[in-house]
């Protein structure tokens, strides 16, 4: 196994996504997306470029994280058990319904009180999550990992953090109309104009996150045209 390259690649990879503009968002834009509201040109790269691997895990719970842990599972089982190589898997999380917080960056949970509306609480201490855990890689900002052996969890490719997973290829998407739900539901428990929550939800996501029209739709032309694999999580 070739950990050094993979490992000097994660720290430039997740710098990079680190980097991206913030989703690109017509302030026009209402319910329903046009192909001009979105970026459309971004996903239709998903549908177009070649991999020897593809899965879609469609993420509907947040679940401490687990869908997280099968994706490392994915990616490794991939690479080292079928001997497909990193470059040629692509995983999709398509996070939608109420596991849309996943793809919200740490300002948002702070400022709406995710955790507490949203009832997701620190595995650790049981108390209400005030930024979201599940971005950030534990071995630091670029991880630093201090194992070669693929049995310990200090191994790079254990790493289970969207943003290791970023950087071995995971594409987050995001649902346009589970941010509109959202967006009612915390404008109505904090007494915000709902616009404005909308609008601030989809411009602070996670870097590389991808607004779709709606997931369900989504998925069905991933499924049909781009043929990933569907795994229901």
């Amino acid at each position: 196994m070739k950990s050094i390259s993979r490992r000097s690649f994660v720290g430039s990879a997740a710098a990079g996504f680190a980097a991206l503009a913030t989703p690109s968002v017509s302030a026009e834009s209402g319910l329903l997306y046009k192909p001009s509201d979105w970026q459309m040109s971004s996903f239709d790269q998903l549908l177009k470029q070649h991999y020897d691997a593809k899965q879609l895990y469609d993420i509907t719970t947040v679940d401490d994280g687990n869908a997280f842990d099968h994706m490392v599972n994915s990616f490794n089982g991939l690479q080292f058990g079928f001997n497909i190589p990193a470059g040629k898997i692509k995983i999709i999380a398509a996070i939608r319904g109420f596991a849309t917080v996943l793809n919200y960056n740490d300002s948002l949970w702070d400022k709406y009180r995710i955790g507490e509306l949203m009832k997701v609480n620190d595995p650790k201490t049981a108390k209400p999550l005030t930024r979201n855990i599940f971005y950030t890689s534990s071995f630091g900002n670029p991880p630093k990992y201090t194992s070669n052996d693929p049995n310990n969890d200090a191994f790079a490719e254990e790493d289970a953090s969207i943003q290791a997973l970023q950087a071995r290829g995971l594409q987050l998407l995001a649902c346009h109309m589970a941010l509109h739900g959202q967006s009612i539901f915390i404008s109505k428990k904090l007494k915000l104009k709902q616009e404005d929550v909308f609008q601030d939800l989809q411009t602070n996501l996670l870097p590389g996150v991808i607004i779709v029209p709606s997931m369900v739709s989504a998925i069905a032309v991933l499924e049909n045209k781009g043929h990933y694999g569907y795994i229901r999580m």
